[in-house]
């Protein structure tokens, strides 16, 4: 074997790659395994911009993919911490209902996480909500305690530490510009050189599309699906009005989009963030207004999804945007759940920018997707909650390529 072949590639340094690349190396030591990271540094995307929220499971379908990886992901990545002593807080989350039509929605999202096997859950009223959340306010809320905080950078660099010790190499600073096949042999194409594998895994997150397209040349997993990036725009709370917030104070989330509003969540790091909206990115790495990329814009307004997409959920476009543009629009939003905050509370802080796979029809998808062409896995749906499933859907991806590659210890 020469020096830049191996057993399996994984092309992605985000949480999910590395999750991947940590339990292949656990799975089947011996193998050559590599991650390939186009940044100089891992988890620079989705992960360094993630809210730190290790999330319950109370959101999604029951019997989905998401539903699974989360609950089970969870559960993993607490003991992942407690053997690593990583820190992570338990502070638990109120989800609001502040209007009489909200409660249907509410009752639905406590039925769901009951099915997902959510513990603790509790449907409270406005006096056990102001003992849990003192400055919040609404009708009615689901209080989820096992919902906590977490640094998720601190977790992938674990995740990749683990891997380097389990023999497996990291090469960053190594884009993926082309991929070809070559005698049964997958050739990526990077700055760093050729690499050559027996196998692919793609985790490549806001590019994970245009991976699948190089590889596949127009078969389902790279035509099936468009990333269509959406910028989440974050204020913070000053120092001195944090105390507003004992935790994590949702709003109940609108069921069409696969978003859940406008909010406030503690971190682990003491810091309240609140938002954030959900503006389309002109760039699949726009995390500022300013960040245009003509190409990608070029590549979006081509997609027939996007215009599906558009004339579907227009309206939230111009609500997002219009938050987005008018910070007195944000506190409006925010002073639904605590009534409390006022314009000179917020200051601006970071964004992140969601890798949203969006259908041929329109929709947002909204369950994770893996999909297996010939010798390449492609994850081309990871966004919330991918970090707190991570472990999971590591697992999930090793079993699907043990199947499909018919890989051996």
């Amino acid at each position: 074997m020469t020096e830049n072949t191996y057993d399996i590639v994984v092309i992605g340094g985000g949480i999910v790659g590395l999750a991947a690349a940590m339990k292949l190396a656990q799975r089947y030591p011996g193998r050559r395994l590599l991650v390939l990271e186009k940044e100089a540094e891992i988890a620079r995307h989705q992960t360094g911009h993630n809210s730190g929220v290790i999330h319950a499971g109370i959101y999604y379908k029951p019997g989905s993919l998401k539903s699974q990886t989360c609950v089970a992901g969870r559960r993993a990545l607490l003991d992942f911490c407690d053997r690593h002593a990583i820190p992570y807080e338990l502070c638990g989350k109120v989800v609001v209902a502040g209007r009489p039509e909200d409660l249907p929605r509410l009752e639905e999202l406590r039925r769901r996480g009951t099915a997902n096997g959510v513990r603790g859950l509790e449907m409270i009223g406005p006096e056990r909500l102001k003992e849990i959340e003192p400055h919040a306010r609404g009708i009615r809320a689901l209080y989820s305690p096992a919902t906590g905080i977490i640094d998720f950078t601190r977790v992938a660099a674990t995740y990749a530490d683990i891997f380097k010790q389990l023999g497996g190499e990291i090469a960053t600073s190594s884009e993926v510009r082309g991929i070809k096949t070559s005698g049964g042999a997958i050739i990526l194409e990077t700055p760093s050189g050729e690499f050559r594998s027996r196998y692919l895994i793609n985790c490549g997150g806001l590019f994970s599309d245009q991976l699948a397209r190089m590889m596949t040349r127009g078969e389902p997993a790279g035509e099936s699906l468009r990333i269509i990036p959406f910028r989440g725009e974050y204020y913070r709370l000053v120092p001195e009005r944090r105390s507003l917030v004992g935790g994590l104070i949702y709003p109940v989330p609108d069921p069409r989009f696969p978003f859940v509003g406008v909010h406030f969540t503690k971190t682990i790091h003491g810091e309240v963030e609140v938002g954030p909206n959900a503006v389309l990115a002109l760039a699949r790495e726009g995390y500022r207004k300013t960040d245009i990329d003509f190409r990608h814009i070029v590549e979006t307004l081509s997609y027939r999804g996007f215009w599906a997409m558009a004339a579907k959920y227009w309206r939230m476009g111009v609500e997002e945007s219009y938050r987005s543009l008018v910070k007195s629009a944000m506190v409006r939003a925010l002073r639904r759940l605590v009534p409390e905050v006022r314009n000179e509370d917020l200051v601006p802080s970071g964004s992140g920018v969601r890798a949203q796979a969006v259908s041929t029809s329109g929709a947002l998808v909204d369950d994770f997707v893996i999909q297996q062409t010939g010798n390449a896995i492609h994850v081309l749906n990871a966004p919330s909650p991918g970090a707190t499933a991570s472990l999971a859907i590591g697992e999930k991806i090793v079993d699907t390529a043990a199947k499909a590659f018919g890989l051996s210890a």
